[in-house]
């Protein structure tokens, strides 16, 4: 089975350590089913997130929930975007690279 990692006890997100299809055991607190396949790596949520609630890694907020984000689900750009940057929620999900630009 796959584990992922809660960085701060404070945390609404965990990093997996491997890819993960049906169930992940978060290290030191048991198993969370997973939503959807989320890959190395990437975030899944560990409690639900409204709208709008902060995405919390590190202990700080990371940026915010675009939209509601269920225990289980891949947090990533499509459903988390940054306080910090308002663009980044003009990447393509699965390149990383930005929408709005021309790469030549």
């Amino acid at each position: 089975m796959t584990t992922a990692f809660r960085i701060h006890p404070g945390d609404n997100v965990a990093t997996l350590l491997g890819d993960g299809t049906d169930s992940v055991t978060v290290i030191g607190e048991g198993e969370v089913a997973l939503n959807e396949a989320i890959a190395l790596g990437h975030k899944m949520a560990v409690a639900d997130i409204a709208a709008g609630e902060a995405v919390v890694k590190f202990g700080i907020p990371i940026g915010h929930a675009a939209v509601a984000i269920r225990k289980g689900d891949w947090v990533h750009l499509h459903n988390c975007a940054s306080r910090f940057d308002e663009r980044s929620g003009g990447f393509d999900v699965v390149t990383g690279a930005a929408k709005d630009m021309a790469y030549d």
